[in-house]
């Protein structure tokens, strides 16, 4: 059986008590928790947590049986303002420090943009912006291994971490335990390589398999010359292969359903069970 969880903030809910309720009515074990995106009205900026605000959120999970496999705090980690990178990597600290109060022991992030305004551009495929990236990884690292936390980096077309090799050597260089893959297959595709992703795939399997914690789980289709998500089992995405490469390296490994909103959780859920069951 797959051990499959959603990114909480796809579900619609007006309170934490609703949001846990729904979650667990689809039979959903885990969660990626952005406080600041589930919980707009409550305060998650930088000095709010604390093991009471930890515990009592994580505790309302734990009731349902479900988990907090990752706390989602998707930071610019190379802001063109010292300043504001300098608060980005506080906050994450921050979440790193608090982590195990809401039962969970990961914390993510993309790896940033050189603008401000984030968005696709070849100016973060330099070598300067990779290296910035190094940096405030060993930074966010050196946090967590002292707070025993995990720093999950997620690599994305739109980042300096773009591609498989760029992962794999901002592994090698940050060289700690404490720094593991979130692996999202379709932040590796453009519209110029998808009909490549079996070997996307396999070279991120080969280059990395052993470090990837979570598994995030959407689709994929072209529209009009663009590279649109979709929710899995929508698109064109290999699942086959996804499902064949990570089951038997990574047995019982979260996967976190992604940019999946109703009504489509329903079907996405009994897709991914099929691919891994058959896999």
């Amino acid at each position: 059986m797959i051990n499959l969880g959603i990114r909480a903030h796809d579900v619609k809910a007006s309170s934490l008590d609703e949001l846990v309720q729904t979650i667990a009515n689809k039979g959903l074990s885990s969660v990626q928790l952005a406080l600041a995106k589930s919980f707009p009205d409550l305060n998650t900026s930088l000095g709010s947590l604390s093991p009471g605000y930890g515990r009592y959120i994580g505790k309302a999970f734990q009731q349902k049986n479900i988990e907090i496999a990752v706390l989602g705090c998707y930071i610019n980690m190379i802001h063109p303002d010292l300043k504001e990178r300098q608060k980005a990597l506080d906050r994450f600290k921050e979440h790193i420090r608090f982590a195990r109060d809401f039962g969970c022991s990961v914390v993510g992030t993309e790896t940033g943009n050189v603008h401000a305004k984030m968005g696709f551009t070849v100016d973060n495929f330099q070598e300067k912006p990779f290296s910035d990236v190094v940096e405030s990884v060993k930074e966010l690292v050196k946090e967590a291994r002292e707070f025993g936390v995990i720093v999950g980096i997620e690599a994305g077309v739109n980042h300096p971490v773009y591609n498989p090799s760029r992962l794999k050597r901002l592994l090698d260089e940050v060289n700690s335990h404490n720094l593991q893959v979130i692996f999202d297959p379709v932040n590796l595709l453009t519209v110029e390589n998808y009909h490549l992703q079996n070997e996307i795939f396999e070279e991120a399997i080969e280059l990395f398999g052993d470090r990837i914690i979570i598994v995030h789980c959407k689709d994929f289709v072209v529209e009009e010359g663009r590279l649109k998500f979709a929710p899995p089992g929508k698109g064109l995405l290999n699942y086959d292969l996804v499902m064949k490469l990570i089951k038997p390296k990574k047995p019982y490994i979260q996967f976190l359903l992604e940019s999946t909103t109703e009504p489509f959780i329903d079907d996405s859920i009994a897709f991914l069970q099929e691919k891994y069951e058959n896999a």
